[in-house]
């Protein structure tokens, strides 16, 4: 996800999880870095959701629900029915054996579009709890130049763009097939006489329609695993199941004792 910025603050427009996104440059950052924190992912904490990027599908697959949303059918994972990531700890960080998304993973750097010169800047968000003074991990040496470690971000930041782009393509070419459609999650509640309760509705999503993909011709077909879409298709589609699983879980979570409870 590219944001533009017309470089004389931060970006115009609000991106997930950046409160205060700064382009990145010696002058201003060049005695700040990154700072080792007990709780490196409370950040995405407070969010449902995470974008995703194609080939992120399979290895995401298996943790969450991979959805599409807005009018751009952006991919999203998943990670929670109310706004909390449900498999975020108190600890900070990501439930063991959870997939963690590249968006969250390249925080706080972020690349954003210079309106002025129509290039790509990298920018960091100042806000960010483990942005700070007297770091771990210096943004510049004492040269002014980028450090080992900002250049590994620069790059990853790079390369998110690049699959950033494969992503945008993969989803014109659903658009195109016109293969989306609108879907809902529900949760039927188990009443105490062992009784099913009344349907309740939890979301509202896009998903890929398995009718309409079959419904395609077969050199239609044989072009998307060509590809390789169809793959990721059907990575997105087994996803789905993940919805009971985080149903399941945000009833379990909910029916524990909060901590004032419990004293």
């Amino acid at each position: 996800m590219v944001e533009s910025t017309n470089m004389s603050g931060g970006i115009a427009g609000e991106v997930l999880f950046y409160s205060k996104p700064e382009p990145l440059n010696n002058e201003t950052h060049g005695k700040i870095g990154l700072r080792r924190v007990d709780r490196p992912f409370l950040f995405a904490q407070g969010s449902q959701v995470a974008p995703l990027t194609v080939t992120e599908f399979p290895a995401a697959a298996v943790s969450y629900p991979i959805v599409f949303a807005g009018d751009r059918r952006q991919p999203l994972a998943v990670m929670g029915i109310e706004q909390k990531n449900m498999f975020i700890g108190e600890n900070g960080f990501f439930d063991p054996g959870m997939y963690v998304p590249a968006y969250v993973r390249r925080y706080p750097f972020v690349l954003a579009r210079d309106d002025a010169n129509e290039q790509l800047v990298v920018c960091i968000d100042r806000g960010a709890s483990m942005v700070g003074d007297l770091p771990d991990l210096p943004f510049f040496d004492p040269a002014g130049k980028p450090t080992e470690y900002t250049t590994g971000c620069i790059q990853f930041c790079n390369d998110y763009e690049v699959e950033n782009r494969r992503t945008e393509s993969f989803v014109q070419v659903l658009t195109d097939l016109d293969l989306f459609e609108e879907r809902k999650a529900n949760f039927t509640p188990q009443l105490a006489d062992g009784s099913n309760g009344e349907v309740q509705q939890i979301a509202e999503y896009i998903a890929v329609s398995e009718e309409k993909l079959k419904a395609l011709p077969d050199a239609k077909l044989r072009e998307l695993m060509d590809n390789g879409a169809l793959t990721q298709i059907y990575a997105h589609l087994t996803s789905l199941m993940c919805w009971d699983k985080l149903i399941a879980l945000t009833i379990f979570r909910q029916a524990q004792p909060t901590a004032a409870n419990a004293n």
